[in-house]
């Protein structure tokens, strides 16, 4: 590989199933593939896990960065982004519904045209999503379709959180974001392309949460309507 090394940043909460068995499937599908990286652990409220995983992968792979209190997605990046050593930047979820298996390809499409953001999508090509019900599916669809008509943001899956960035890239997205959660994401995307950054798509399957709660009830829904009304207004 080149001399590419890629901080890949787990925004933990409550995850201490699933801490280790994304670990092992990321440093599984990287080391085969003979990439350089290590693992940022962005954990708010169960570090001594993470401490463990330290001790079996060392201090160098796993790289551990708690905080006193959940504060949000937003913040979690930009905490984790000051720890960065890797000139690329991986965000995925820590829930199992992002798989590993994925990244390889995130990098070869990213070195193919040297693309500022390389985004996993559910919704084009061989792209999907398992364990939802229909109602889910619906929404996030509906919610999708509607923000492709109102942002037209030159991106498939605007609220997917399985992303690949240049590291300063992602470092002015996140300064000038000013959603919370669920719509930050969005805004992510809607803010690259004012910008004018490069943006490249590989088709992922995401699998609905192994373990624990999962995060979208009537509440977010609400949020997202609120954040796309305001991003559509501002953009």
């Amino acid at each position: 590989m080149s001399g590419d090394k890629y901080s890949i940043l787990l925004p933990t909460y409550n995850e201490r199933e699933n801490l280790p068995i994304i670990t092992w499937l990321l440093v599984k599908h990287l080391d085969a593939a003979d990439i350089d990286f290590e693992i940022i652990v962005i954990d708010d409220g169960s570090p001594d896990v993470a401490k463990q995983l330290q001790k079996i992968y060392g201090e160098k792979r796993i790289v551990l960065r708690p905080r006193e209190k959940k504060l949000g997605l937003g913040t979690a990046y930009i905490h984790g982004i000051k720890h960065a050593t890797g000139n690329h930047v991986i965000i995925m979820d820590a829930d199992l519904s992002h798989h590993p298996k994925f990244i390889p390809e995130f990098i070869k499409k990213q070195q193919e045209s040297d693309l500022d953001i390389v985004t996993g999508t559910r919704y084009v090509g061989t792209g999907g999503v398992y364990g939802w019900d229909f109602r889910r599916k619906l929404v996030s669809r509906g919610a999708n379709f509607l923000t492709q008509i109102l942002l037209r943001p030159g991106c498939s899956d605007l609220t997917g959180s399985f992303r690949l960035y240049k590291k300063p890239v992602l470092e002015k997205l996140v300064k000038s974001c000013v959603s919370k959660g669920y719509v930050f994401q969005m805004e992510m995307i809607v803010r690259a392309r004012q910008f004018g950054y490069s943006l490249g798509e590989v088709p992922i399957s995401f699998v609905d949460r192994v373990y624990g709660e999962s995060k979208l009830g009537g509440s977010e829904i609400v949020q997202f309507a609120k954040g796309l009304l305001y991003l559509f207004a501002t953009t």
